[in-house]
């Protein structure tokens, strides 16, 4: 076949963290006459993978063991707050080196509790990032304080924590670092600021559950530390989080936020003493959680893997061929949660995001984008907030896009996004 490569898949089962067959694509090394055998002619145009499984941005892994520990705790009659939460709980402590941790049903309001708990309200400036979900802001409103962006580095497209120290103000009480796709921020440097100015910091590390940074695991040291269990996180619980905290004093006014600010005393004793509200997570989600956290290493290793083979499809010369920005290669510190870039501006004066996107649609392949800049959405214009205020977090929230990063993934399932992007990239 001059000028054409004939490139061969196969479906197959892998089983290598799950009990159930999770179907994907992988090269075949022989021709078979099957009906399963999917045969591609692949061009330097822009080829049509569409008639192979869709391949999605994300997608959770549940094994056998943990929904029949599921099944045990619905069976139980104890479905709410109960022993689960308490040995999740006594995990994730042990994992954190002793720290305490209390778990919560979102990995939202455990900023919110964190900044309450560090007393901060009305009059208070708290400095994040406009490059993140758009919880991380909501919650300093949700205190009463004041939100104050500070742009971020266009290569770990974390904050700038230069930006941060020239926003610092005599109001300025906390930081909420994010780091985004797993990949921390230089944390000598973001608690040396801390201590200059003495200031709090609420890290939100919902992506960077298996991160660290220099050796050390991100939540062992630190501040607050707050982490998420949502459905497309490394581990998931279903919908949950956790907050890593300083002392048992903070561990107790945690419990209390959490649950109504409810203090029990004896068989018929209840006051409340702090306006609380209804955060707990059940022990369903606890045995969910319970189940994935078993899997912890070898799911960032695996995904670190992907990341390396992601790297290693892309090829050396990708940036200045595409004109799109890869993430910086870290196989140190990062978890891999996402796998992102950046796009170049171009399709014909189309969106270039929008477009990328229902291409790569097109070719079954799912594609996620993490995020549009906090300070641009309506409630942030409202209090003032407008274009060309932090023009990098406006040029990379534009143009980022998510590619898929999860735990079933295979090495042929990178293969076949890369090669998909390459060819809408080189078609736009």
């Amino acid at each position: 076949m001059p000028l054409l490569q004939a490139a061969f898949f196969c479906l197959h089962a892998d089983e290598s963290f799950t009990s159930d067959r999770l179907y994907s694509v992988a090269p075949c090394n022989h021709v078979l006459l099957s009906p399963l055998l999917l045969i591609a002619y692949r061009t330097d145009a822009l080829f049509d993978m569409s008639q192979l499984p869709f391949l999605p941005f994300s997608k959770p892994t549940i094994d056998e063991a943990t929904i029949s520990a599921v099944g045990d705790v619905l069976r139980s009659g104890w479905i709410t707050s109960g022993p689960k939460v308490q040995a999740f709980e006594a995990q994730l402590s042990e994992y954190f080196g002793g720290r305490p941790v209390r778990t919560f049903n979102s990995g939202t309001c455990t900023m919110e509790i964190a900044l309450r708990i560090a007393g901060i309200g009305p009059g208070d400036e708290v400095i994040t990032t406009p490059i993140s979900w758009v919880a991380t802001a909501n919650v300093i409103l949700e205190v009463g304080a004041t939100p104050v962006f500070a742009d971020i580095d266009p290569v770990t497209r974390n904050i700038d924590l230069a930006q941060v120290e020239a926003a610092i103000t005599p109001r300025t009480k906390a930081i909420i670092p994010v780091y985004l796709a797993g990949l921390p921020l230089d944390m000598p440097m973001l608690y040396a600021m801390a201590n200059k100015y003495n200031l709090r910091i609420v890290e939100d590390a919902a992506q960077a559950l298996g991160s660290s940074w220099d050796g050390e695991r991100i939540g062992a040291t630190g501040d607050f530390v707050s982490f998420s269990f949502q459905a497309n996180k490394n581990i998931t619980s279903s919908e949950g989080g956790c907050l890593v905290l300083n002392n048992a004093e903070e561990a107790r006014l945690a419990e209390k936020y959490r649950l109504q600010g409810v203090t029990r005393s004896g068989f018929d004793g209840l006051d409340v003493d702090v306006l609380g509200g209804k955060f707990n997570m059940t022990d369903i989600a606890a045995a969910i959680g319970l189940g994935q956290f078993a899997h912890i290493e070898k799911i960032t290793a695996h995904r670190q893997n992907l990341a390396r083979h992601y790297f290693k499809c892309f090829g050396s010369d990708f940036e200045e061929k595409y004109g799109a920005q890869l993430p910086p290669p870290d196989f140190e510190n990062s978890n891999w949660h996402l796998f992102q870039l950046v796009l170049p501006e171009r399709h014909d004066g189309l969106p270039a995001r929008a477009t990328f996107m229902e291409q790569m649609q097109a070719q079954g392949v799912g594609i996620g984008y993490h995020y549009p800049p906090i300070h641009l959405l309506s409630l942030y214009r409202a209090q003032g907030f407008k274009e060309g205020m932090y023009p990098v977090a406006e040029r990379v929230g534009r143009l980022i896009v998510s590619l898929p990063m999860f735990t079933a993934m295979t090495e042929a399932d990178v293969e076949r996004a890369v090669a998909a992007v390459k060819a809408v990239l080189k078609a736009g």
